[in-house]
């Protein structure tokens, strides 16, 4: 009887760990539908009329303003008003936006791309003038700057995926490893535009991954390329790499380098955007 008893309880044992290799084997397929749903477009608005105007750079488009090294992008869109990162200083970049008839007390958001101080260093003169809006910063950042930000009255949102920050505006959440970052993403009916800071992630990772976000066509993409020092070979893979992402313009500036803007301008021609601090595109 106690033979019996024992064969029965093994029998059991050896059900229940098939029933368990089973389930197991069941389960699998979600966790894969759940990694690749992770991989899918974030749902995007298109948005019709934008303009995009540069109020800091180190490169020069209108002689009435200041240049200095750092770049700061006013976005403006039918009901908000962004200002993608700051300069270097308030005092240029405050001078810029008088200068181009823009009112601080207008921007309703700041998006900052990453911790360096030419994109930072125009916030904290920037906040004594209007300090009612929104910060969107990578969560990366440290401490001590974002309780500063908090104790100048502004709300501060950290980003470290994907963001939807308003109606067809949108930050690919940070991105790299040493010097994390963010990019702005702007749904068009052209195509999506993307802002870099300074592209330290990698520029062409940082178009991959728009597209990967979105699926979407790119329209533009400007801002910092941080190529200044690359060879030439390198900067023909990268134009080489934008054609193959079929990227229909370019606006290289700030950290791009000037033999950058000569080989994308030799590739791009008339799609080859000339920017610099007073430099206005409307979509």
């Amino acid at each position: 009887m106690k033979k019996i008893y024992i064969f029965l309880v093994i029998i059991f044992l050896i059900l229940l760990i098939i029933l368990s290799l089973n389930f197991q084997e069941k389960e699998r397929p979600k966790e894969k539908n759940t990694k690749e749903a992770g991989k899918m477009a974030i749902e995007i608005e298109k948005l019709k009329n934008i303009t995009l105007t540069t109020v800091y750079d180190n490169y020069l488009t209108n002689q009435k303003l200041k240049t200095g090294w750092g770049f700061s992008c006013l976005v403006e869109t039918k009901d908000k008003t962004l200002l993608f990162d700051t300069g270097a200083d308030s005092e240029t970049l405050l001078y810029n936006m008088e200068k181009l008839k823009i009112k601080p007390e207008d921007v309703d958001i700041i998006v900052l791309s990453h911790i360096h101080q030419d994109h930072i260093g125009g916030l904290s003169g920037f906040l004594e003038k209007n300090s009612n809006v929104i910060v969107y910063l990578p969560e990366s950042f440290p401490a001590n700057f974002k309780n500063d930000i908090k104790a100048r009255k502004a709300r501060v949102i950290e980003v470290n995926n994907a963001t939807r920050i308003i109606e067809g505006v949108y930050s690919t959440g940070q991105l790299g490893t040493f010097i994390k970052e963010q990019s702005l993403l702007i749904a068009t009916e052209k195509g999506l535009v993307i802002i870099t800071g300074c592209a330290h992630p990698g520029i062409v990772n940082i178009i991959e991954k728009a597209k990967q976000l979105t699926n979407q066509d790119i329209y533009l993409v400007m801002g910092g390329f941080h190529l200044s020092s690359a060879r030439d070979s390198k900067l023909h893979e990268i134009i080489n790499s934008f054609r193959k992402l079929e990227v229909e313009k370019v606006a290289p500036c700030h950290c791009s380098g000037n033999r950058c803007r000569e080989l994308f301008e030799q590739e791009y021609k008339d799609n080859f955007v000339s920017n610099g601090v007073g430099k206005i595109i409307e979509i």
